[in-house]
């Protein structure tokens, strides 16, 4: 037996030959008896004389391979004492290795062997992971790299310099290693100046580096480290020291650091008692409510799960008991630069005036309000969309506390009323229902005065309207947004540079409903569509009910129009919103308008545009089933006996519901 094709394996250029050399190697050792030990001795020496090698002599696969080999044998207890001494001082200059792999795979060595052998490695090695954690926090740039540039000959040479910060992310990475390997034993290492350490690694300018230095939090608490009470005389008030920390990092511009301040979070709190948790909320519940709402998915659901398994089925109560920190917070996050926590924070707010008791929020709803009107004149589509919502959400709820806001309200309403973006123009429709909700006849009048108008707008939409008609042409430094004239090259040069879906370039706030750089013009025939949409919503409020069935035949002869390239578009609104508006004004009073919209319904179905045709064939069916079969299948033979059949197929081929 020998250990000769395992650990080639694990020596090779190629991941995936490492790859199967790990799971062979670590499958063989499992089951390896004591009557060969000379092959085990004989992968130790091959391990130890790769990793004594200079570094100039072999490649970084074989101390990689060497380092992988010498970690399985360490875990599965078949290394000699001998070797792991040897394995344990050459893993000192390895820290610093120019390739980060082999750096990574060290630190996984000490981990195991303060695991497997001895807590005690970690003083062993403490001393260089601390200096290369120290050395490395500030950027180390050769100062005359820019003007020679040409010295630095090798690829990899300028890859490792200029990266900056060399070895900061896997020494930290390494100490995650070590704090997991010696688990609750770590407690007796831990003082201030390492907590400093670790600490100011959360503020690093790097996001890898302040991801890791979450990571290594969460081994901190995952593995003894709790609260003040249960540290060492060394370490003073551990606990309100990593919760200010923590929510820095669950506010953190970046996804990945977000997430990785999440997983300590969630650890933080199951390590320590419910009756300790109290004197944390305050820090940390703001935070973790306003991530149950961000666009990163992975950040979302695991905080929605964090917050299920701290505060149960108390969340309301918390929430209340801490409205003062959590509005504060959710305010400040609307000025963020990053337009997701902007729009998280609308969802927030919209929240708290859904869900919590009305004396509570009372107070706060100038606050809160004005924040969301700055949202409202955002940028970023789905911000002020977010915000159209929540807006009114907070008017249906405290109408009011509201009206001084109203003036200054209603016509951004309206504005997103014909936003070009769909979603928008739905999003202001529910929020002008909620409005009328609220305040009656009086907003009823004023906002269907409006919807009367936007109905018949479409009648003004030019017949060749392009979609993008009022953007410039030419070439463009976003594409589309608008062109790079001469005297605005000082706005486009030496400027700081994002990649995508991280901070984006920096969205204004506000500015005005209109004053929007990424935003075309809105065309009449969008104001039309919103209008639809509007009767739709206002169709469920009481009091808008008539008015909402009076526009009927203005929505029919809207969809009649057919000069303007986009009036599919229109149609397909219509059929996704008809059967809506058939259920919520009563069947009796519907079949009084059914012919009205037939045609168009029908013009849809034989559409070119498979959403307008599918929209079309769903309205049909579900009309069918409110009025139903028999009785719509005579009103639409008797407007057009040629529909008959197409409305047989469509029926025909409807999916049975299980």
């Amino acid at each position: 037996m020998n250990f000769e094709e395992e650990f080639n394996l694990l020596c090779s250029h190629e991941k995936l030959n490492r790859d199967k050399g790990y799971v062979m190697l670590q499958s063989k050792l499992s089951s390896f008896g004591d009557n060969d030990v000379a092959a085990l001795d004989a992968l130790q020496e091959k391990a130890l004389n790769a990793l004594q090698v200079p570094d100039d002599s072999t490649k970084w696969e074989t101390k990689f391979g060497s380092l992988q080999a010498a970690k399985l044998m360490i875990e599965s207890s078949k290394a000699s004492t001998s070797f792991q001494d040897k394995v344990k001082e050459l893993s000192l200059d390895l820290i610093g290795h120019s390739e980060f792999r082999v750096r990574i795979a060290t630190g996984e060595v000490l981990g195991a062997l303060c695991k497997h052998v001895s807590p005690d490695v970690y003083t062993f090695c403490e001393a260089r992971l601390v200096q290369s954690i120290k050395l490395n926090l500030e950027r180390q740039i050769p100062p005359d790299i820019n003007e020679d540039f040409e010295s630095l000959k090798d690829a990899k040479d300028i890859f490792h310099d200029t990266a900056g910060w060399k070895c900061l992310e896997t020494s930290m990475k390494g100490l995650k290693s070590v704090i997991e390997g010696c688990q609750e034993f770590f407690l007796q290492f831990l003082n201030q100046e390492l907590l400093d350490l670790i600490f100011e690694t959360l503020k690093h300018t790097n996001r890898f580096v302040r991801e890791t230095g979450y990571y290594v939090c969460s081994a901190l608490v995952r593995y003894g480290v709790r609260s003040s009470a249960q540290c060492t005389d060394n370490v003073k008030d551990f606990g309100y020291q990593l919760a200010a920390h923590l929510k820095d990092g669950l506010s953190d511009n970046w996804s990945q650091v977000r997430m990785a301040a999440s997983v300590a979070t969630r650890e933080f709190f199951q390590d320590i008692t419910e009756n300790d948790r109290d004197q944390y909320y305050g820090l940390l519940l703001p935070p973790m409510c306003l991530n149950r709402y961000y666009l990163a998915e992975g950040v979302r659901l695991f905080n929605q799960e964090t917050w299920r398994q701290v505060v149960g089925e108390h969340g309301k109560e918390l929430v209340g008991k801490y409205v003062k920190e959590i509005v504060s917070f959710y305010i400040l996050q609307t000025l963020s630069d990053n337009h997701a926590v902007r729009e998280a924070a609308c969802h927030c707010m919209a929240e708290l005036a859904s869900k919590i008791h009305s004396s509570i929020v009372m107070p706060h709803v100038p606050e809160l309000l004005g924040a969301l009107i700055v949202c409202f004149k955002d940028e970023s589509w789905p911000v002020r969309d977010t915000a159209c919502v929540a807006c009114g959400s907070f008017v249906k709820s405290f109408p009011e506390e509201s009206k001084g806001s109203m003036q200054e309200l209603y016509p951004l309403f309206f504005t997103n009323l014909s936003d070009p973006i769909p979603s928008v123009r739905q999003g202001a429709s529910i929020a002008l229902a909620n409005i009328a909700d609220a305040y009656g006849d009086e907003a009823t009048k004023r906002i269907f005065d409006k919807v009367r108008n936007g109905l018949a707008l479409v009648e003004t939409q030019k017949d060749n309207a392009d979609r993008f008609h009022s953007l410039e042409k030419g070439p463009t430094t976003y594409g589309v947004a608008k062109r790079l004239r001469a005297e605005d090259e000082s706005l486009h040069t030496n400027q700081q540079m994002y990649s995508c879906g991280s901070l984006a370039p920096k969205m204004s706030r506000g500015g005005g409903c209109s004053n929007h750089s990424f935003k075309r013009d809105s065309q009449p025939w969008e104001m039309t569509d919103g209008c639809i949409y509007a009767v739709a919503e206002l169709a469920r409020v009481k009091c808008a009910l008539k008015p909402a069935t009076d526009c009927l035949p203005l929505l029919a002869k809207a969809a009649g129009f057919r000069h303007y390239n986009q009036h599919f578009h229109l149609l397909e609104t219509l059929c996704c919103q008809l059967p809506l508006i058939a259920k919520r004004i009563g069947k009796r009073a519907f079949k009084m308008y059914l012919e009205l919209f037939l045609d168009s319904i029908f013009d849809a179905l034989r559409s070119d545009n498979q959403l307008t045709s599918t929209a079309a064939h769903d309205c049909l069916v579900k009309l069918a089933d409110l009025l139903g079969h028999n009785i719509f299948r005579g009103r639409v033979e008797n407007y057009h006996p040629h529909y008959v059949q197409e409305l047989d197929s469509v029926m025909n081929a409807r999916i049975p519901h299980s």
